[in-house]
């Protein structure tokens, strides 16, 4: 059927729908996001059967929402990669994924925070041995960067938002959320331990979803001596899939750090986060044991 034939063919959620076609399609575009790019790995992390997978694989990329590139010339195979097409679905991903951990495994209660034996914990604390999907983020400052140092130990603090007085308002109700207040206090912590981290072999980052030009007035009051990285397009979030909740109008990190080895490789994960200065002074310590 073509998108022309279906009901409601100026509705943009059934055009849409047209293109992704069923479940099975949202999770190839979530593994891919995640670095699953060949057939094979692909297979075994769904296992949807051959025929199906080459179904879809094939439809995503006649839509335009994945490019083929050889990585082998006899036989021929390919990586199957995101398109500019494709990139544009990853806050759709996120939007799903927060949807299904808050009204379908959880009460709908609005949190930045889950607890120690939520399934947005398991699913944060088994990204131990996996690698960062490869992208890259906007710095505070305007420059392109990959999440963690090229061959470095690399803290990577993520958090909800965090604001210059008197240049950016807080969300509606941000005091009310549990887990979203904290922010400026864990990111001057990392600042006053910045010298510590180094000493110890890491390098630190802090990444959220706000604007650059947000991250960057932040960065300046805080007199921060690392960079911020944007997330705003969910690059990060979707390949990860890591836990998220909306406020303000935003799609939003909770508070979650890991510490990623030279190769990119998560190697601890503190998820979640209830005390954010003291978390600092737990990663200090984790990062003098593994990168020491």
């Amino acid at each position: 059927m073509k998108r022309a034939d279906l009901p409601d063919a100026d509705c943009g959620i059934a055009q849409a729908l047209g293109v992704l076609g069923d479940w099975w399609t949202f999770l190839i575009v979530r593994d891919v996001a995640g670095g699953t790019t060949r057939f094979d790995a692909l297979q075994r992390a769904l296992g949807v059967s051959r025929r199906a997978l080459t179904e879809r694989l094939g439809a995503l990329v006649a839509h335009g929402v994945l490019r083929r590139e050889a990585y082998s010339r006899h036989p021929p195979r390919y990586d199957y990669l995101l398109t500019g097409k494709g990139e544009a679905l990853l806050p759709v991903l996120v939007a799903l994924q927060d949807w299904g951990t808050r009204h379908v495994m959880g009460d709908g209660a609005l949190t930045a925070t889950a607890a120690a034996d939520s399934p947005e914990a398991h699913r944060a604390h088994a990204l131990v041995g996996r690698r960062l999907p490869p992208v890259t983020l906007t710095r505070h400052d305007g420059g392109e960067d990959s999440p963690a140092v090229p061959g470095e130990w690399t803290v990577l603090y993520l958090f909800p938002g965090a604001f210059a007085p008197d240049t950016q308002g807080l969300p509606p109700g941000w005091g009310e959320i549990p887990g979203a207040v904290g922010c400026t206090l864990e990111s001057r912590t990392y600042a006053d331990r910045h010298d510590r981290f180094r000493a110890a072999g890491a390098e630190v980052r802090g990444i959220s979803t706000q604007r650059p030009d947000q991250l960057a007035a932040f960065a300046a009051h805080a007199r921060l001596p690392y960079p911020l990285l944007s997330d705003q397009d969910g690059r990060l979030a979707a390949g990860l899939l890591l836990p998220t909740f909306r406020a303000g109008g935003v799609a939003r990190l909770k508070r979650l750090t890991l510490l990623v080895d030279p190769d990119a490789v998560v190697r601890a994960v503190q998820f979640p986060v209830t005390d954010p200065a003291g978390a600092v002074d737990e990663m200090l310590d984790l990062v003098r044991e593994r990168a020491g």
